[in-house]
């Protein structure tokens, strides 16, 4: 009987670790935080980059046209957000425009989401360093996640809970809800954080992306998810296997993501002082005097102040 309680004991001390270690394997990683020359050293708090991209890796021909993904080649970014948590004080979801215009090494002049291009050569490693360059703000960690793993998860976790204020109607991103609080599956979530049919375009849509990223952070870190095995298991099998993060992050980096999450973030976007249409396109200029403001609260681990928040 010793010697059964001994192994009782052996199992379930050794279980959670093995089963955190296979889980840890699954993540997909890549060389998102690499070394330059003038990177910004370490600072106070703690910061994640979290991309969205338009990697159409593990959707097949049929799931792109319920998708209305279209076939593009590559992968591209819809959606670049900053998790910051200070070292006291509420944590922050920062949105950056994807038309931010920047300068990025070894490409130049142009929208911030060319920085991740990869026909113009770019990728996560310059999509960091671009930002970091342009907010003097250092990136500790690195998420990403394409259009499959989105779906996946959503609908792992039973949909998310969503409350669009006016009716919704899209073709292209396959998007057609009604106005209210709805709970929506993996493919609708899509069409809702992907569409451009609203007067402010790009503007609305990423505050879209804010409101959905904090609602499914709440629903994947619920009880009714981590104890329910129909909701967590799958949760575990489609998030390591469709996240991807830097060479040096783990998943108990995004254990800790997911815990700043749910401690009621703020949400705001680098403040934008207007919106000219350059030899790119229209693109979003950063509100200089505001967007230091935040940058420099960021640097120094302080909360961002009212004064630098934007809708």
């Amino acid at each position: 009987r010793k010697k059964a309680a001994v192994l009782v004991l052996v199992l379930l001390l050794l279980l959670p670790t093995v089963g955190y270690l296979w889980a840890n394997s699954r993540l997909n990683r890549v060389a998102a935080l690499v070394p330059y020359e003038g990177r910004p050293d370490d600072q106070p708090g703690t910061t994640y980059l979290i991309v969205g991209s338009d990697s159409r890796e593990g959707l097949s021909d049929e799931d792109m046209e319920a998708l209305r993904t279209g076939k593009a080649e590559g992968k591209r970014t819809d959606t670049i957000m900053v998790l910051y948590v200070p070292t006291e004080g509420r944590p922050a979801i920062i949105s950056v425009p994807r038309d931010s215009y920047v300068e990025i090494p070894g490409i130049g002049a142009n929208k911030i989401n060319a920085a991740y291009a990869e026909a113009l050569g770019g990728g996560p490693a310059t999509l960091v360093r671009t930002f970091e360059q342009a907010s003097g703000v250092r990136i500790d960690h690195y998420v990403e996640i394409g259009f499959a793993g989105f779906v996946d998860i959503v609908d792992a976790v039973g949909g998310v809970e969503l409350c669009p204020e006016e009716a919704m109607e899209d073709p292209k991103a396959g998007l057609d809800i009604e106005a209210g609080c709805q709970v929506m599956d993996g493919p609708t979530a899509l069409g809702y954080v992907r569409t451009r049919a609203t007067p402010r375009a790009d503007l609305d849509r990423i505050q879209r992306q804010r409101e959905f990223f904090s609602a499914l952070i709440q629903q994947a870190t619920a009880p009714s998810t981590l104890f329910n095995p129909f909701r967590s298991i799958p949760l575990v099998l489609s998030g390591t296997s469709t996240f991807s993060v830097d060479e040096g992050d783990s998943l108990m980096d995004l254990a800790w993501l997911a815990l700043a999450m749910r401690d009621s973030p703020a949400t705001t976007a680098v403040p934008v002082g207007s919106t000219p249409t350059l030899d790119v396109g229209s693109v979003v200029l950063w509100d200089e005097a505001r967007a230091e403001e935040m940058f420099a609260a960021m640097r120094e681990g302080r909360p961002i102040p009212e004064s630098a928040m934007q809708d």
